[in-house]
């Protein structure tokens, strides 16, 4: 049994790569994600929590425009440089959940938080477009270090996703 649950959470400083890849293939945005923490360290900073993605956009039957990164504590010291982007996560308030297990039950969860959302009469932040939904906010934070958990069945992801204002 999930526990949903609403929080405010504050803008966040973030360094990340935005990719538009279509769902088969989203393995290959993850597989950035030591490049941003090597882009970081050779600024002098690190990652300063867990890595995500950030869907901005998502059509299920096309493409999805997916941004991998971290937060970072000093945001406002770092400037976009080649692949990777400085921004922001937004403020505001988030319905969360954590995830135990493979990250192939997140299609699952993300559809149990979303009926659950509905059902309490809660509206998210996203609009229509042409290239799909729209997301202000939409977040799975990777709680599990893979290199202390190798075994995916027993990693913890939070869903994140930004309620309107």
């Amino acid at each position: 049994m999930s526990t949903y649950r609403v929080e405010t959470r504050p803008e966040t400083p973030t360094a990340g790569i935005t990719d538009t890849v279509p769902m088969t293939e989203i393995a290959r945005i993850a597989d950035r994600i030591p490049e941003i923490a090597g882009w970081l360290a050779e600024r002098g900073s690190h990652p300063a929590g867990a890595p995500y993605f950030r869907y901005h956009v998502i059509d299920m039957a096309a493409d999805l425009v997916v941004e991998v990164g971290f937060p970072v504590p000093d945001g406002a010291a770092l400037t976009s440089a080649g692949d990777v982007a400085v921004s922001t996560i937004p403020a505001g308030h988030y319905v969360t959940t954590v995830h135990h297990g493979h990250p192939d039950g997140l299609v699952d969860a993300t559809g149990a938080l979303l009926r659950w959302a509905a059902a309490e009469g809660l509206t998210f932040d996203r609009r229509d477009t042409d290239s799909g939904d729209a997301w202000a906010g939409r977040f799975e934070f990777y709680l599990t270090d893979p290199a202390e958990q190798p075994d995916m069945a027993q990693w913890d992801t939070e869903l994140a996703f930004k309620l309107a204002d």
